[in-house]
């Protein structure tokens, strides 16, 4: 768990959130020397060994600039295709200044359901780790053209969040035009204190922030606090930082105090831990052989086919399932990355043979060790 300012250069994967007033200039259209800049400083992150999904806002205000409209539209029909025109440009701004360093790039559109839908999280879960193997930077929206809560709202701090939760990253960045979070609106009380740190969770950072439809509300600090606490509960800290500062990335990832350090109260591994054992039903069971209660048990491995004996109940990829030994004794739950029809044709066969018993692949484990939480 990061608990202290310096402990924040200790973090290896970031998510970094850009508003939209940051990234269109105040909604004059894209500010490509600001993306250009913000580029620079992630693949300074990446070479120091930091990996980096990147969560971008902006599609709207370059859709309107390339569609020649002076003011925000009002129907959603028309917010949605300034999205989609948009997204044209907010992608090519950062493919071309990502290229400039030989560095490839991913756009992924995601809704609020693919977060919540047990399968397709599962499924962007295994997209962008495998893309961060490889080295590629994702970037990130909402599918503004077929979900409105974005479009709404200003949600792509929550997004944020959730993204932060599905790869378990040590740290939210929500880089806005403001230093960050203040005691009180410092447009309505000049005197008002910049919080430097915060356990996420704290209630008094709501009222701080001022009620839903506020000046800060509107500027959108209730959102940031809020996904704070979202990202809090999984053990990701958030920083909320004026994202035009000189160098705001690299000097924060280094550990210069800036911006608003909101910090989780539970470790990102015990909090997963925590949720996998409390807060899913269980919807099969698996019964291992000798070996494999012994790799989960003692050296805390991932649970391969080969391990599996026979499969009960009916589940989908993504469900809980409980794992026992040959005598019915439970041992660990996990979310299981194969049906149960899936399952009971690879039982028993070694990882290298799933493409030959079902003509694909989801994942080498049946249930991966982050997955999984010994009982």
């Amino acid at each position: 768990m990061i608990n202290t300012r310096m402990a924040v250069c200790k973090a290896r994967r970031y998510v970094v959130k850009i508003g939209s007033a940051l990234l269109t200039n105040e909604g004059r259209g894209l500010d490509r020397a600001a993306i250009q800049g913000w580029v620079e400083q992630i693949v300074a992150l990446r070479t120091a060994g930091i990996e980096v999904v990147l969560v971008s806002s902006g599609a709207v205000a370059e859709g309107m600039k390339r569609l020649g409209w002076q003011h925000r539209p009002v129907a959603l029909h028309d917010l949605q295709a300034a999205a989609a025109v948009g997204q044209m440009g907010l992608v090519q701004a950062y493919e071309s200044y990502f290229q400039q360093h030989q560095i490839q790039t991913a756009q992924i559109l995601l809704t609020h359901d693919d977060l919540i839908h047990r399968k397709r999280y599962l499924n962007t879960r295994s997209t962008l780790r495998t893309l961060l193997a490889l080295g590629v930077v994702p970037v990130i929206n909402e599918n503004d053209t077929v979900a409105t809560d974005e479009i709404k709202l200003g949600d792509n701090d929550t997004l944020g969040a959730l993204v932060a939760v599905l790869i378990e990253a040590d740290l939210l960045v929500i880089l806005t035009d403001q230093e960050g979070m203040y005691e009180a609106d410092p447009r309505q009380c000049p005197e008002a204190s910049l919080i430097r740190m915060a356990f996420a969770d704290d209630p008094r950072l709501l009222s701080m922030a001022g009620a839903e439809g506020g000046a800060l509300g509107r500027g959108g600090m209730i959102t940031k606090v809020k996904a704070a606490a979202r990202a809090g509960h999984a053990g990701t800290a958030t920083l909320i930082a004026w994202g035009r500062k000189e160098q705001v990335l690299t000097r924060l990832a280094a550990g210069e105090e800036i911006g608003t350090l909101l910090l989780p109260t539970t470790a990102t591994e015990t909090a997963r831990k925590q949720w996998l054992a409390s807060h899913l039903r269980v919807r099969g069971r698996l019964y291992l052989d000798a070996g494999a209660v012994q790799a989960i048990r003692e050296a805390g491995k991932s649970l391969l086919p080969v391990g599996v004996v026979s499969v009960s109940g009916e589940f989908q990829r993504g469900a809980m399932v409980s794992c026992l030994t040959p005598e019915g004794e439970e041992v660990a739950r996990g979310l299981v990355n194969y049906s149960a029809t899936e399952t009971q044709r690879i039982a028993g066969l070694p990882s290298q043979r799933i493409v030959e018993r079902l003509g694909y692949v989801d994942e080498p484990e049946l249930i991966h060790r982050d997955n999984l939480v010994l009982v």
